[in-house]
Formats: structure tokens, C-alpha cells, sequence
């Protein structure tokens, strides 16, 4: 690693302990607040609404908005395994037992430097020659070193079709064989940890299921768009039938089924459903035990004329 990358990593990381109270660590760093106050005037909230029946509730939060939420039990980060400071992620631990809050570790094998990373091709021959088990090795030896639970996602959202990650370039058999040596790896360092295999929801998924051995739990990625609804579909859609097409699709496979990433924007009415509707326990989805927020502003652009949805649910007052 590059004195240039580490140094720029670090700096990073501790703007944003410092800003936010939360961790990521990477050469392109994700969460740390573009200027202004960590907690901005809200001009509008749009968390999800918890209640006595609510599934486990927990957010990416790179801002902060939910340090002081009870509710929040589980705290989202991600990772790159290359250009990181993996000792850090002892700050994470102590941030997420102080609010009595379990860890999900997003593990994402690349360099958040877009100017530092392998090809598809080359990313794939290399895990599968070896190259990088001592990354995942080196992952999963912090992890067992934390006092919180710890569930490891390892390169989610496989099945995309959007070009958004370098391993959805992979046939299923690779990203198979990819998957299974890293939580085999991993599995010789952290002895406690579960793993989360986590595609977005396509058509297609179940080819890249790597098998019930190496899967603790099923995570799915559900967002709603309401401008993107009416121009699609004409109507507003609801959480429960963006995630139906993608729960029937993992049933089967009979694990416990998490949203991992949810995010939703849209006018008043459109937040208000969601955010009164997210987070309930649904007969059709006896599986769903959890929905993780995504707080932040989207990083990879949907289709064109969406841009960047802000899913964050503390808004900033522009003047």
C-alpha cells in the first residue's frame, strides 16, 4: 500500500469518527459530512416508525442521524479490504456496544480508489489463486478481536445488472467458488461470526447461492423511488411489493431474510407510507427478521434522469 493511499485513508477515517461518531476507512472515503454541522436542521425526517412488532431495525449511518435512537440494534459499516486501517474498526465496536448495537460488516473486495483496482477478471483469478485470503484473513482476525456480534456481507448485490461492482461481472459458478473460499478463510480466524449472503433481488439470483453451509442469513436491497415509480409503473409502489418479487425469490432456500439496504424518497405521502410500513412484521414474509436504512445520499447513479437519491432521513436546509 502506498504511503499516499494509508495517509489519505487515515485521514479520512478520523475526520469521520470525529464528525459523526460512526467508522469506514477507505482511500475514497464514504460518510463524512461535505460541510456544515454533523446534524444539520432537519427540514424533514423520514425514519421508520418502530413499534412493539416492528422486526430489528438498524442503519448505515455515516452522519450520525441515529447515534441517540434506541431503536437502532444493529450498526451497518463498509469496508474495502484493500487501502484500510483495519485497527480502527475497535472504534466501531465501542461506538455499537455503547447502544447496545450488533455489528453488520459490509465487506467489499476492492480499493474504494477507483485508480487502485483490479479488473473483474483479475480480482476473480486472484481470489480463487489465493492472492487476497490474507486480506479476508486479516478482516476477520479484527473481527474476532470486537465485542460485538458481528455478521460479515461479503461482495453483495452479485446478481446487479448496472456495473456498479466489479464481482457482478462474475458467472455464478465463480462467484460461487469466490464467496465459499472467503468464508472458509475467514472462518479459520473469526469463530463466531455469521455470514450474510446478500444479492440485490434479480431474477436470476439463485445461480449465485453458494450454499447453505456458508449462509447464515439472506440480505436483499429494496429502495423506492417514487418519481421512478410513476414514470415505470405508473403508481406509487409500496415497501411490501418491491419486496415481495425478491423474498419469493429466496424463500426457498429457507434462511433467515434481512433487507440490508433500504432507502426510499419521495414527497410526503410516498415517505410517510414507507416509513409507517418498513419496518413491520408481515405474514407473507415470515422470514424477514430485519431492515438496515441506507442514511446516506445514493453513490452510484441510477438510470438516467434519477442522479443521486438522497435516502438520508434527516434532510440539510439549502439557503
Amino acid at each position: 500500500m502506498s504511503n499516499r493511499k494509508t495517509k489519505a485513508a487515515v485521514i479520512a477515517l478520523f475526520v469521520t469518527l470525529a464528525t459523526t461518531g460512526t467508522i469506514l476507512a477507505a482511500s475514497i472515503p464514504r460518510g463524512i459530512p461535505v460541510g456544515g454541522a454533523a446534524h444539520p436542521e432537519p427540514i424533514t425526517d423520514k425514519r421508520p416508525l418502530i413499534g412493539p412488532d416492528s422486526v430489528t431495525f438498524g442503519a448505515y449511518d455515516p452522519h450520525g442521524d441515529f447515534k441517540d435512537d434506541p431503536n437502532s440494534k444493529i450498526e451497518h459499516i463498509f469496508l474495502p479490504w484493500e487501502d484500510v486501517d483495519l485497527g480502527t474498526l475497535s472504534l466501531a465496536d465501542d461506538y455499537a456496544q455503547k447502544r447496545g448495537r450488533k455489528l453488520l460488516i459490509t465487506v467489499e473486495p476492492w480499493s474504494w480508489a477507483s485508480d487502485w483496482r483490479s479488473t473483474s477478471e483479475a480480482l476473480l483469478q486472484g481470489i480463487l489463486a489465493g492472492k487476497y485470503d490474507s486480506n479476508m484473513a486479516a478482516v476477520c482476525s479484527t473481527a474476532a478481536s470486537l465485542k460485538s456480534e458481528v455478521t460479515i456481507r461479503w461482495a453483495q448485490e452479485m446478481d446487479e445488472t448496472d456495473n456498479q461492482f466489479t464481482w457482478s461481472h462474475w458467472k455464478p459458478s465463480s462467484y460461487v467458488a469466490a464467496y465459499r473460499r472467503m468464508v472458509n478463510v475467514c472462518r479459520q480466524h473469526d469463530k463466531s461470526a455469521e455470514f450474510m449472503w446478500s444479492p440485490k433481488g434479480e431474477p436470476g439470483l439463485a445461480a449465485f447461492y453458494p450454499g447453505d453451509d456458508v449462509v447464515d442469513v439472506i440480505g436483499l436491497s429494496v429502495f423506492g423511488l417514487q418519481q421512478f415509480d410513476r414514470d415505470h409503473f405508473g403508481v406509487d409502489r409500496t415497501f411490501a411489493q418491491l419486496l415481495t418479487p425478491k423474498y419469493k425469490l429466496v424463500q426457498a432456500f429457507n434462511k433467515p431474510v434481512a433487507v440490508a439496504e433500504l432507502g426510499y424518497e419521495g414527497d410526503s405521502t410516498y415517505v410517510d407510507n414507507w416509513a409507517a410500513n418498513a419496518a413491520k412484521r408481515y405474514a407473507e414474509f415470515p422470514k424477514l427478521t430485519a431492515v438496515v436504512y441506507f442514511n446516506d445520499k445514493e453513490l452510484y447513479p441510477w438510470p438516467k434522469p434519477y442522479g443521486l437519491p438522497n435516502w438520508r432521513v434527516v434532510k440539510e436546509a439549502s439557503f
